[in-house]
């Protein structure tokens, strides 16, 4: 049986999260369904994060064991064919038996996108948190430096996480403005339940100056979560990449998460 892993990008607006639920439209489902009528036989998915409900994707990865071999270029026509327009398969590769979606993976990454201005988002509703006080995005970079190393992040994950433990490895976390918008961009190792939906909560308050630059390493060694402040809405947050070893030649990072918001030096 080969195994296939495939490469999705998903707007996760109406989903109520990437895993299967008894009752619940899931983005895991809808994969599923379309890829076992290409099979043309049930089979499951392993995918490398479970994104939360109205979390989107730039980049998923999930792997499968399949009967018959359709050829990667198939894979993926088929799917597009049967999924819904809000979810498309960028990608096919056959990968060693060994391979695992997410515990392959060495590395996912996150971008959180705040739209901060006045008015209310239309257009944007579903794809960024809405502040409409003045963010301040240096203060906000310099608090979240912080959090980079391998640390304890209990006072940055939910109640309901179920990990066996909160240390985690954050590689590199940036702040930047692009004209309205300000833009999180972190990778780690893995992340904990509502990790970045909690880090966005304490730096927005930072960058507001509602709180000092160093609340941020004081919330993280506190080691508790009721002093962490507001969980950030979903609708901010995309996965936008996960890396795997180099030799796997997989595909890592998706599209342009903000294709109306090119970077400064791009700017007329």
């Amino acid at each position: 049986m080969p195994r296939i892993a495939l490469g999705l990008e998903y707007d996760g607006s109406r989903y109520r999260g990437w895993q299967s639920q008894a009752n619940a439209l899931s983005v895991q489902d809808e994969v599923q369904k379309a890829l076992g009528s290409v099979a043309d036989h049930p089979l499951v998915i392993t995918s490398a994060g479970r994104t939360d409900a109205g979390v989107h994707a730039a980049m998923q990865v999930v792997h499968f064991d399949a009967a018959v071999d359709r050829g990667e270029r198939a894979w993926v026509l088929g799917a597009n064919t049967l999924m819904e327009r809000d979810i498309s398969a960028l990608w096919a590769r056959k990968v060693p038996d060994d391979f695992n979606a997410r515990h392959s993976a060495l590395a996912r990454s996150y971008r959180y996108v705040i739209l901060n201005r006045q008015s209310r988002p239309a257009l944007e509703r579903e794809r960024a948190c809405w502040e409409r006080q003045a963010l301040n995005a240096d203060r906000m970079h310099t608090a979240a430096q912080a959090l980079v190393g391998e640390h304890d992040f209990t006072s940055l994950r939910s109640a309901e996480c179920q990990s066996t433990t909160p240390w985690r490895y954050l590689e590199t976390i940036s702040v930047e403005r692009r004209g309205e918008h300000v833009v999180l961009d972190v990778t780690a190792n893995a992340f904990l339940h509502h990790m970045v939906r909690n880090i966005a909560g304490v730096l927005i308050a930072i960058g507001v100056g509602d709180r000092p630059i160093e609340w941020c390493r004081d919330v993280l060694e506190a080691h508790d979560r009721r002093v962490g402040g507001i969980t950030a809405p979903a609708q901010g947050l995309t996965l936008v990449g996960v890396r795997y070893p180099f030799e796997l030649s997989l595909p890592s990072e998706g599209g342009l998460v903000l294709p109306a918001c090119p970077p400064p030096s791009a700017r007329v």
